[in-house]
């Protein structure tokens, strides 16, 4: 499985409880909420927009970000969560992608942030192949990278 036929869909009646049961690999279990978590979040903030993320058909991940600028001026990301069979095939990138043109498209997002533990490599590297400066914002125990959109 690669990453050519990247799609995302938002969360609904039909791909929920599958999200649920996808699995981040053990080493990074916590660094991130689990998607069950995520998904009972979005009844009680109704700004946030969460999607599956389907591979070749095939669920592979979970995504959610916020509709409305927060902390720094930007749109956060909330969750990228690619289920641990799927990791490393540039599934995460291609899908983030998408969401940050949906982010943009959708909501005129100009800058997006996500923030991250400092211990996981594996996202800092996600977020740098996509352009996520690292301006030197914390909050609480994880740092802050932005992307601007204009720029």
């Amino acid at each position: 499985m690669n990453a050519t036929n990247v799609t995302i869909t938002e969360i609904n009646e039909e791909n929920w409880y599958a999200c649920c049961g996808l699995e981040v690999a053990e080493q990074q279990a916590a660094h991130i909420e689990p998607n069950a978590v995520s998904i009972a979040q979005l009844h009680f903030e109704p700004t946030l927009k969460a999607y599956a993320i389907y591979a070749d058909d095939t669920l592979a991940g979970f995504l959610m970000f916020n509709t409305v600028p927060e902390e720094l001026g930007g749109h956060w990301i909330y969750r990228i969560m690619i289920d641990k069979k799927f990791q490393g095939s540039g599934i995460g990138k291609a899908a983030t992608q998408l969401m940050m043109n949906e982010m943009k498209t959708k909501w005129n997002a100009e800058k997006i942030v996500v923030g991250y533990h400092p211990e996981n490599t594996e996202a800092y590297q996600l977020y740098k192949s996509l352009g996520f400066i690292d301006e030197g914002n914390w909050f609480d125990k994880e740092m802050a990278v932005i992307h601007y959109l204009n720029k």
